[in-house]
């Protein structure tokens, strides 16, 4: 590894660099997460930070991937509590939870972050990943469908409520609703 890639910086820097942009960035938007606030919060050299992460671009990609990756475990453990229930409503709730806990997180990952694909390959492991629980929780309900179609279009049914109903798009009252038919009706099969 050479300087330019951050060889000078300790291995934990890199996550402790990617948290602490997580955490200022929730907390306090993207404007917040500067490159000296993130040495001084992450504990790390400044001038290493810059090395390892340019620019905010950089940061944000690190905490997207990371983003990703965590959601893949979220959903992978609603698939694994399903027990048998089916496990598209289990990985619905938990993708709809992760999404309004995160929603600094949420935005890296699928809105300023456009290098990051989701179901088409070659990307990070990460991204990779997640679709993949969203097709495992989908495959069930395919009925001679294209399960991976089938996934693409319940990641932007998903994504597209998030969206709308973070913007106010979407009237409160019925959110519970909507989940439930997304649940339960809208992608079953034929």
């Amino acid at each position: 590894m050479s300087p330019a890639d951050g060889a000078d910086a300790e291995p934990g820097d890199r996550e402790r660099v990617v948290l602490a942009a997580r955490e200022l960035a929730e907390a306090e938007g993207w404007v917040a997460a500067t490159h000296r606030r993130l040495a001084e919060r992450a504990g790390v050299d400044i001038e290493a930070l810059y090395r390892r992460f340019p620019d905010q671009a950089a940061l944000m990609s690190a905490v997207a991937v990371r983003g990703f990756a965590d959601l893949a475990t979220v959903l992978a453990a609603a698939r694994a509590t399903a027990a048998g229930r089916g496990d598209w409503p289990a990985v619905v709730a938990a993708y709809l939870d992760f999404a309004y806990a995160n929603p600094e997180v949420y935005d890296a990952m699928l809105a300023h972050t456009a290098d990051l694909t989701l179901g088409r390959d070659p990307g990070p492991g990460a991204p990779r990943a997640a679709f993949a629980e969203l097709r495992a929780a989908l495959s069930p309900l395919a009925a001679g469908r294209d399960p991976d179609t089938l996934a693409e279009l319940g990641w932007a049914l998903l994504h597209g409520t998030v969206m709308l109903t973070r913007g106010g798009r979407l009237r409160p009252d019925k959110q519970e609703q909507r989940e439930d038919m997304i649940m339960a009706r809208l992608l079953a099969g034929p």
